[in-house]
């Protein structure tokens, strides 16, 4: 039996996401696989990952200097003996210095033992085999202890981690040239309407070609997926059915247009027939009010075909809904099912250029130039028209975000702020 709501099931923007993230959590993200840690980029992290020692595994030097014994230089100017030289990498352990002694040492090298602090080279003058310090150093100075950065044993990335460069330089720093990581899933982008033609097709007055699923390609390679691009689907029942059962073979269905319930009988009748369950058909937002949030195959298949459980996403079919709604909504799930913990959206601020002027009642999302720098960020909104307008978007590097309850942001004001992923 479906479980079509009788009346719209509008949100407003934050309760909309918030369920979104709620069934992240309920993600598995499934199978895993290993992989070079060169090829590794961007792939999602499927085991924890720990020092295999201590890090550093030797008091380091963090600057070009002499290690010295930090009462030896109390009394300024000192002058002690040069013992021999420490350069980074060395086989042997230098030997311990003693009253007066001292090794010129350089960055990242071990410092010996019986020195507890390094004087910066700046700060002193060779002469011969001794060396005038003219500086004092507290002890510990310019000196990273051993372990300081992790205890062997430690946990340095944990599963879920995005393996950036930060992560992969991690990874190969405890001798992992390889790492398990979750296979990509596969998400299905499905366009639907007969206006709708192939890129390399040309459209007749009246039709457009479908631009929605290449973008939709891109972000969802962004989130961590590999997008399935499914043929075209015209307002027709059967080649539909046929088409959203497809697409649900994959770990998640995204449809774009035909999806504002009531208005498109055939989406809606699919669905129906699929014992589709809805979470949302709308949130207050602009671009992207009649985005479609749902599951098929909750309680058991509706087919012997069909999964028995996937979740699926109808975005609206204009171009700038269509990518605002997959960052706001689509996104959680997407990156959940990579492997990705799900996260709280996080917005920049900066400084309205001009006046910014609107309508209360929806949360806007409107495509915007981020410039200037350091703390002199301004953001202006780009001339738009409308949803369907890609060459503006094209010319955004963000989103300017106004609250329901904001008719007017003054010059100078703060805004939110949408970065693009």
């Amino acid at each position: 039996m479906a479980t079509l709501p009788t009346q719209p099931l509008i949100l407003a923007f934050e309760e909309a996401r918030r369920v979104v993230q709620q069934h992240a959590l309920q993600i598995d993200p499934g199978a895993s696989e290993p992989i070079n840690l060169l090829k590794a980029s961007e792939r999602v992290l499927a085991e924890t990952i720990t020092a295999d020692r201590d890090i550093p595994p030797f008091p380091r030097s963090t600057r070009d200097g002499y290690a010295v014994r930090s009462g030896d230089v109390a009394k300024l100017p000192a002058k002690l003996k040069i013992i021999g030289e420490i350069k980074a990498g060395p086989e042997d352990r230098p030997r311990s210095i003693n009253l007066g002694e001292t090794y010129s040492i350089m960055t990242g090298a071990p410092v010996p033992s019986g020195a507890d602090a390094v004087v910066m080279v700046e700060h002193t003058s060779q002469q011969r085999d001794f060396v005038e310090i003219n500086r004092g150093v507290t002890r510990g100075e310019n000196i990273v202890p051993q372990g300081a950065e992790a205890k062997r044993g430690t946990f340095l990335l944990d599963r879920g981690a995005k393996l950036n460069e930060a992560a992969i330089a991690v990874a190969a720093s405890v001798g992992k040239s390889k790492v398990e990581v979750f296979v990509r899933p596969r998400i299905a982008i499905l366009s639907t309407g007969d206006e709708i033609v192939p890129v390399e097709q040309a459209p007749g007055p009246s039709q457009i070609r479908n631009s929605n699923s290449y973008s939709l390609a891109v972000q969802i390679q962004r989130a961590g997926a590999e997008p399935v691009i499914l043929p075209i689907a015209p307002d027709e029942p059967e080649c539909l059915h046929r088409l959203i059962e497809q697409g649900l073979q994959s770990d998640l269905l995204i449809m774009t247009g035909g999806v504002s319930m009531g208005r498109y009988d055939f989406v809606e009748q699919v669905l129906s027939e699929l014992a589709a369950e809805f979470f949302f058909t709308g949130a207050k937002i602009q671009p992207g009010r009649p985005v479609v949030f749902g599951r098929v195959g909750h309680a058991k298949a509706a087919t012997e075909s069909s999964p028995s459980s996937r979740y699926f996403f109808g975005l609206p079919g204009n171009p700038i809904s269509t990518m605002v709604t997959f960052e706001l909504f689509a996104r959680p799930m997407v990156e959940a099912l990579a492997g990705i913990k799900p996260h709280p959206l996080q917005f920049l601020h900066a400084k309205a250029k001009a006046d910014i002027e609107v309508k209360p009642g929806l949360t806007r999302f409107l495509p915007a130039v981020l410039t200037g720098e350091y703390e002199c960020a301004e953001v202006e909104l780009v001339p738009w028209h409308g949803s369907g307008d890609i060459a503006a978007k094209s010319r955004a590097n963000c989103y300017a975000v106004i609250p329901p309850t904001s008719e007017r942001i003054s010059a100078g004001g703060w805004v939110s702020i949408l970065p693009h992923w």
